[in-house]
């Protein structure tokens, strides 16, 4: 599995976590095999050919937000992540 993170200033207090997961076949193989994933393989477009995989995504960042306490429940951008905003706690 493969996870692309972003975090943001949402508000004062507040920060925006985007994520967009996806999973990279990489089996032994294709090791043993001298054929590993080419490294866009590995990587979403537009750098790479992975596909985003939106159930799995969802899990994840449902998990996130019930350990970070997010403020609403998560929601789409227009580049495959899913958003939560949470609060920014500071020790």
């Amino acid at each position: 599995m493969c996870a692309h993170i972003r975090a943001q200033w949402a508000a004062p207090g507040q920060v925006k976590i985007a994520l967009a997961c996806w999973v990279v076949n990489m089996d032994t193989a294709r090791y043993r095999g001298d054929n590993p994933p080419a490294r866009e393989e590995m990587r979403l477009p537009p750098e790479g050919t992975a596909e985003w995989n939106e159930e799995l995504t969802s899990r994840v960042i449902g998990h996130l937000a019930a350990r970070m306490n997010a403020l609403a429940t998560a929601l789409p951008t227009t580049d495959e992540h899913l958003t939560i905003t949470v609060p920014l706690v500071l020790t």
